[in-house]
Order: structure tokens, then sequence, then C-alpha cells
């Protein structure tokens, strides 16, 4: 973006910036990424290749929200957004089955959520947009969601300002991202205007697309079929399970070989998490990336194979022209962990045309995969391997939330620990 653009355009302050997700959409909208704050190595060095805004490669908390505006060249109360997905673990799926109510909150690693408002108050921004995973507004268990509504309301009164914050949990493919992907998003306006969420613009077949109220989902045909794999690039997939993949369909997982698939009883129903061995498929949206995938952890390609740093992009809705640097463990939690970049613009646009009082855009959403439909059909299954054969058989399938092995060994010492405490007691 030339230096002239970039004076014109509206300021973002980012946090937790990531590998970039939220500021490559703004930028689409039309925004400038004044600073970036990031404490991770990998996700630094690549927001310094793909761009010039200034990066500041520490922790949140070691930063003075004065330095943020400075870097950003930007004084109190000038920040147009201030932007940021905080990551908070405890309040994730997997977080919000281990530990109960205000256990998530006393998790260290749910201070991100202070950190963000902390800047908030110092910075005062005329918007502020903060992602995080939909677990933060579970029903019944969102106080995660209460204390930033709480930290909001206490700034409202001790700097005389009128946020008034708007959320709803957003699947990123109703906007035309090639990806499953659900994410909570709270927007506030500081002189106390409304929110209003956009429409979903796309979804499955169905009444609404008959109708033509909305296009059929881009699917990871759309996003994935001219990208080339370069001759340097290992994406064979690795480990135990390896020579399965072939065996299983496209949009199938491990459950094709259970007993209640259509083929060999390997595994027991539901004893392996979602995501083990699950493959993409070509006329559907991929499924969640993960940021942290082990060697049997998918969605991998139909090909049979991992996916490519580019595709990894792809599916994210990055810019084609943004590089993810490091081994392919770091791109993968890089890419992984990022908000899809054209959700990002679409609310983006939202947000300059709603709450910062700029034109509507009127230009096509710059970061929307091309429609390539319709998908080749899916290649033909092999066989399974040989040395799979001795586990067909009899399995016990899952006995229910909170029965599995694992949850089982994880109550064992809490149960031995009571158990010896009425002991105690009946001794006494």
């Amino acid at each position: 973006m030339k230096n002239t653009e970039r004076s014109k355009s509206p300021k973002v302050l980012s946090l937790y910036s990531g590998v970039g997700g939220l500021d490559y959409g703004f930028e689409a909208a039309g925004f400038q990424t004044g600073a970036s704050v990031e404490f991770d190595a990998d996700c630094c060095a690549s927001l310094r290749l793909n761009r010039d805004w200034p990066v500041i490669e520490r922790s949140i908390f070691d930063v003075p929200t004065q330095e943020m505006l400075e870097a950003a060249g930007a004084a109190h109360g000038d920040i147009d957004v201030v932007i940021g997905g905080p990551p908070c673990q405890p309040f994730s799926k997997s977080g919000y089955w281990a530990s109960g109510d205000s256990r998530r909150l006393a998790d260290p690693r749910a201070g991100t959520l202070g950190a963000y408002m902390r800047v908030v108050q110092e910075a005062l921004p005329k918007v502020l947009l903060l992602e995080n995973v939909e677990g933060l507004a579970y029903s019944q268990k969102n106080e995660g969601l209460q204390l930033v509504l709480d930290m909001i309301s206490k700034i409202n009164r001790t700097e005389g300002v009128r946020y008034k914050p708007a959320w709803r949990v957003l699947c990123a493919a109703d906007y035309g991202v090639p990806q499953m992907r659900n994410r909570l998003f709270l927007v506030a306006q500081r002189d106390g205007k409304k929110f209003q969420f956009p429409a979903a613009t796309h979804g499955p077949v169905g009444s609404d697309l008959l109708l033509g109220a909305v296009e059929p989902y881009r699917t990871a045909w759309d996003a994935l079929a001219d990208v080339v794999v370069g001759p340097d690039e290992d994406l064979a997939m690795r480990g135990k399970w390896a020579d399965l993949l072939p065996s299983i369909p496209e949009g199938e997982n491990y459950l094709w070989h259970t007993e209640r698939g259509g083929g060999l009883a390997l595994f027991g129903w539901r004893r392996r998490f979602w995501c083990f061995l699950l493959k993409l498929a070509k006329d559907r949206p991929s499924w969640t990336l993960q940021a942290q995938p082990g060697p049997g952890t998918g969605p991998f390609h139909w090909d049979n194979r991992r996916l490519s740093m580019r595709e990894l992009c792809r599916l994210q809705t990055l810019p084609d022209d943004v590089l993810v640097v490091g081994n392919y463990r770091a791109v993968h939690r890089q890419a992984g962990n990022a908000v899809p970049s054209l959700l990002a613009e679409v609310l983006g646009r939202e947000i300059r045309h709603q709450l910062l009082g700029l034109p509507a855009l009127a230009s096509p959403l710059k970061l929307l995969p091309p429609d390539r439909s319709p998908a080749p059909a899916p290649a033909p299954l092999k066989k399974v391997a040989r040395k799979y054969l001795p586990l067909v058989g009899d399995h016990e399938a899952h006995p229910g939330t909170g029965l599995g092995y694992r949850a089982v060994a994880r109550a064992a010492p809490a149960k031995a620990a009571g158990r010896k405490k009425v002991a105690t007691v009946d001794r006494s």
C-alpha cells in the first residue's frame, strides 16, 4: 500500500496479531495496521516478511499502551479500531470440559482478556473488535464473556465513554470462507452506536439457497484446485496410521473403519478424536484447521497427504502474497491459529460503514475464493493395508461424555483424595 493511501486509511492497532489473519482482512477492507503486538518469534518473522507495519515483538503484558500508540503514530483516542484475539485456552472446547466455572478465570492464561481490555482503556479507540473461541460464551459457563462485559462497563464509568458491546458466534463458512470454523466476535463503539452483524451470505443446499438468499458454500475445491505444491515441500503423512488414510473416503474420518461405518471394524465408535484421519471433501468446506496437529490429525488433503503452506493459507483466506515462515509444524501452528481473513474483511467493511461513518465499499470482496464448481468426483479407494487387518474385530464404543478412558483416569486421583479425606474424618 502506498504511503499516500496509508495516510488516508482508518488505523488499526493489532493485539495478539499472530500471523496476521485479522490484519490482512482489515487491510482488504481499507484499513491500515498502525502497529502489531505479538510475542511469538515465528509469527513476527512472517509479519515482517509480508508487510512494513511496525511489529512489537514482546508480550503484551510488557508493552505499555503509550509505546503501542507511538509505534502506530497515534495519540490517545485516535486509533480507529483495536483488533485482537486474546489466546484463551481455558475457554476452548477442551477447556470447557476439563475445568468448570471460576476455575477457568483462575487459569493464568485467562489474563490475556484483561490485558486486551487494559489497552482499550488506555488507548480509547473509536471501536474495539475482540475475537475468541466460541466457548467464551457457552451457556451456563460464560464467565469469560461476562468478565469482558464487566470490564467494558467499568471503562465506560471511569473514562466517560459509552462502548456498547454486541457479540455473536459466527461460522466462517457462512461468509464465503471455505472452512467450517466457529468463533465469537465482540464489537463495541465508543459513542454508543450498536453494531449490527451482517447476515450470512453463503450456506448449504437448502431453501435459502433455492430462493437465492445466499450463495453456495465455498468449498475446499474452490480454495485449493489451482495450488501447485513445490518440489521442496515434503507433505507425506507420517506415523503409524499413514497407510490407512487411502482407504478412507473423502469427507470421512476414522469412523469409516468402525462397526457403524462402511469400512472394516478397526476402531471403537467415537474412541478417537474427531480429526483423527479426517480427509477433506472436494465439494464441501474444510473442517476447522488445527493449530497443533499430531501425525494422525487432519484434515488431510484428498490426495492422502498433509496440506501445504499455500493450501493452509487458502483455507484461512490469507492473501496469496502472504508467506508463512518456519518449519512445517511452525507454519501449521501459525496458520491454524489465524482468524480467516475474509471474515475479517467482511466485519471490517461493516465497521467502517456502520461505526466510523465512512462510505460503504461497493467493490467485490477481495479475499473471497472463486467459484470453481463442480468439483471432480472422488478418486477410487484403496484396500486396507495388510498390516492393519489384525485389528479387525469387536471394539467397545465410547460410553459417553466424561466416561472415556482419559476422563476416568483424570477423575481417579480426585476420588482417591476424597476417600482419604472421609477416612480421616471418620477416625477423628
